[in-house]
């Protein structure tokens, strides 16, 4: 019994050739680094020990093995991004095995990867925003900037970098919209709503010309009069949060995912929502619909007698 158990840890310390192979190949051919061809060498073996357990080998696998073993990697809990990158080690392999006529079937040619997780974006409550939105000072001038910086991104939804960019010309107080210049230098027209509007009106008349030493055509300058860099913004928000009491882990993105979330709960329309963040594929708006099922389901079992 111990020269066979001792046997089978040999065998299993053995690379497989064609595995070895295919290792030789990444170094030599493709130059990884040895932390990645590390994590090829890791995946396959557990894969062979796998094959090994079922009495196959892995010039010998079809598709329905494969199919096997991803449910095996579930079952042990494994995380979705492992299995994703597990799978993609045996995908290369095995394209790798075809590509040299070593196999005659690919069984990865019909193997869907799986797609990961996405994360939802953290958000703000209604109430979180309000009492971000309300934490500057007016009567202070560069209060009274940020004070119209945050609520203009929470009207419209705009990026940082878009928000620090925009010129007065930019905006149409009038008409109550913005021209923003996005990604790929895209033009979409916002609109605002009266606050927003209403806060700009103000820092226009009491504040930006305090603000300016030269002719600047920025709508929200610095403390130098020069167009204001997206991490001194993104400084700004943080202070804000603190006295708003707000422990949220914020990032620059915040009041955009409320604005979004706001909109869909409120039952606004995922294509428009699309066109006003500039969202060239509908699918990356889709997320919000996720985010505002979430919280439905969080309502739902604070406040539901049978949660």
């Amino acid at each position: 019994m111990q020269s066979n158990a001792t046997n089978s840890e040999k065998e299993l310390e053995i690379e497989h050739v064609l595995i070895t192979r295919f290792i030789d190949m990444l170094w030599l051919e493709v130059g990884l680094s040895d932390n990645t061809l590390n994590s090829y060498r890791s995946d396959l073996r557990l894969f062979r020990l796998f094959l090994n357990r079922h009495q196959l080998d892995v010039d010998n696998v079809d598709y329905s093995i494969i199919q096997a073993y991803q449910s095996e990697l579930v079952e042990l809990g494994r995380a979705k991004t492992t299995i994703t990158r597990m799978i993609s080690s045996l995908r290369r392999f095995y394209n790798f095995l075809q590509y040299n006529q070593l196999i005659v079937v690919n069984p990865m040619a019909k193997v869907v990867m799986p797609k990961p997780d996405r994360k939802l974006p953290k958000t703000l409550s209604q109430s979180q925003v309000e009492a971000l939105l309300n934490a500057p000072d007016i009567d202070d001038v560069v209060e009274c900037r940020d004070s119209a910086m945050l609520e203009l991104l929470y009207a419209t939804g705009i990026r940082v970098t878009e928000l620090v960019s925009l010129q007065v010309s930019q905006i149409s107080l009038q008409q109550g919209v913005i021209r923003v210049v996005g990604k790929g230098d895209k033009e979409r027209l916002v609109p605002m709503g009266e606050t927003a509007i209403e806060s700009i009106e103000y820092y226009l008349t009491h504040a930006r010309h305090q603000l300016l030493n030269n002719q600047s055509d920025v709508l929200f300058p610095s403390k130098r009069g020069v167009q204001m860099a997206r991490q001194t913004f993104w400084h700004r928000i943080k202070h804000y949060a603190v006295r708003a009491n707000i422990s949220v882990d914020l990032s620059p993105h915040t009041l955009r995912h409320a604005f979004a979330t706001h909109l869909v709960n409120h039952g606004a329309d995922l294509r428009v929502v699309q066109l006003l963040l500039g969202h060239s594929d509908l699918s990356t708006t889709q997320i919000y619909t996720h985010v505002a099922k979430a919280r439905l389901q969080e309502l739902h079992q604070q406040h539901h007698p049978r949660a």
